[in-house]
């Protein structure tokens, strides 16, 4: 897969995540669905940090974007 093609895919999950809104799920949804957000969430936080360790390991920084 092409850098272009990554960078693609991961833009597209951020846009993703960022339509997630779990304070509006009602209760019973959330209980529901508990087990599989938590093992999504996990999962997603142990490859984020694989590729922040990765970038790290590299020599380079991971900087928050200045707003403009």
């Amino acid at each position: 897969m092409s850098t272009n093609e990554v960078m693609t895919r991961l833009e597209a999950a951020v846009s993703a995540l960022g339509d997630v809104d779990v304070s509006a799920w009602p209760e019973a949804t959330l209980k529901e669905q508990l087990g599989e957000l938590s093992t999504a969430l996990v999962t997603l936080d142990g490859l984020l940090s694989r590729v922040a360790d990765e970038v790290r390991a590299r020599g380079l920084r991971i900087e928050e974007p200045v707003s403009a």
